[in-house]
């Protein structure tokens, strides 16, 4: 069992193969931040400047 459980931390519980699936994934900071920021500027702007 603990020869069991060292090697399931190792690969992970959800991923037993090992596989490594980073390379299609968009990193959250740079396009998520940027995204949110320019939203929130746009919405302000409308509500600042709207009759």
């Amino acid at each position: 069992t603990l020869i069991y459980l060292t090697f399931l931390h190792e690969s992970g519980s959800n991923n037993p193969l090992g596989i490594v699936s980073n390379c299609d994934k968009i990193p959250f900071h740079p396009y998520f931040s940027l995204k949110d920021t320019l939203g929130f500027i746009l919405i302000l702007l409308l509500t600042l400047f709207s009759p």
